[in-house]
């Protein structure tokens, strides 16, 4: 029997009116004097300040940073260790979307290291390389339905100086509670709602069809690609439906308990567009995703028709590739990388980052330079 190592994530409290509990949170986890951390779009919105108040309520006398671009980058998490240190914190409610999760969880790793961010990178064992004593716990609450970081133990921040999205690991970056109130998410803009969603689907899909023995994160990918395609046309039809958006949620959640087994082409291409045209990731995500399925078809034709088939639909990869440009084209996702307003100008850089991406290694076929190309330019053509 083939062998593996697998990690699964922390405690959940899921539902809606969850956020309640944040302070008996706090308390658990061990943080009296937490650093609230989020993205400037979120700082002023009522989700925010409803949770500072709340904790004020309970005694709590909580600091906030926002300085976090929705591409987070490096000066963002320095200046957010500097507010922590001005400000005694002794942990991190990392809240919001990808951006205040990510920048949160690594200002909590990076709070107590030496060493340069950068060393940290997720290649190797370069993690061991962390002080563990110096890593500040952290509570996280999702705002969106999409990353799924508050259950990952990494967080991705882009290096200006080269225009790259690296990803910054380390076991103990995991929250230690999360808090998945989907009532948070009701305020979010139809677009956030759409990419973000997107986002929870493109990792249950990556995952699932990365090589690799991995029945769990199999499994709980392909419940995942079911919530995230039965709910997402809901929430953006309703942006009060309470239980699509928990499931949406819960889908967030899957996804990254999932890729944990690996992503691919579609995030491979996705994060250096990103961090050229800084596009939203999730929607980047959602324009790729039926082009790179096709490139991969010969190698995933067999595992996508059990996944039709569990979905509802015929059991063949056909069927399965249109239901996701039926989702598309319902969710007005633009359909190439022309009408999402990128253009083909950096198309040999981006080929070339896709090829080192940390998640290129999980696609199901080897992500070369030729293929990274050739799926970028039916991105730009709408050639599927």
């Amino acid at each position: 029997m083939t062998k593996a190592n697998w990690n699964y994530p922390t405690a959940v409290r899921f539902g809606a009116g969850r956020i309640a509990e944040l302070p008996e949170a706090l308390k658990a986890a061990g943080i009296a004097r937490p650093l609230l951390v989020t993205d400037a779009g979120l700082v002023n919105l009522p989700v925010t300040q409803n949770v500072l108040r709340l904790l004020k309520d309970a005694g709590i006398e909580a600091g906030l940073f926002a300085d976090v671009k929705p591409n987070p980058v490096a000066a963002n998490v320095e200046a957010g260790i500097s507010a922590l240190s001005a400000g005694g914190h002794d942990g991190v409610i990392a809240f919001g979307g990808g951006s205040g999760l990510d920048t949160g969880k690594v200002i909590a790793f990076m709070a107590g290291q030496t060493r340069p961010m950068w060393d940290f990178e997720d290649i190797g064992d370069w993690w061991t390389r962390a002080d563990p004593k110096g890593i500040l716990p952290i509570v996280a609450v999702p705002t969106t339905a999409g990353t799924g970081s508050e259950v990952g133990r990494a967080g991705v921040i882009t290096d200006e100086t080269t225009h790259t999205k690296k990803v910054i690991f380390h076991p103990l970056m995991m929250p230690r509670i999360v808090i998945a109130d989907p009532e948070l998410t009701v305020g979010m803009p139809k677009a956030i709602t759409v990419g973000t969603g997107m986002d929870a689907l493109a990792h249950c899909l990556e995952a699932y069809c990365a090589p690799g023995y991995h029945p769990l994160a199999d499994g709980i990918a392909i419940e995942g690609i079911r919530l995230a395609m039965d709910n997402l046309p809901k929430v953006a039809a309703n942006p009060n439906d309470i239980e699509a958006r928990g499931h949406m949620m819960s889908a967030a959640a899957m996804g990254a308990a999932a890729f944990q087994k690996g992503l691919g082409g579609i995030h491979a291409l996705s994060h250096p567009v990103g961090a050229l045209y800084d596009t939203h990731h999730g929607m980047t995500n959602a324009v790729f995703m039926p082009y790179v399925l096709a490139v991969n078809h010969k190698a995933i034709e067999t595992r996508i028709g059990r996944l039709a088939g569990y979905l509802g639909l015929p059991p063949t990869f056909k069927a399965f590739q249109h239901a996701i440009l039926a989702l598309r084209d319902r969710l007005d996702v633009p359909h190439t990388l022309k009408d999402f307003g990128v253009d083909d100008t950096r198309r040999e850089e981006i080929a070339d980052k896709a090829v080192v991406d940390p998640t290129a290694g999980g696609n199901p076929i080897e992500l070369t330079r030729e293929l990274a190309l050739r799926i970028f330019d039916r991105a730009m053509t709408g050639r599927v």
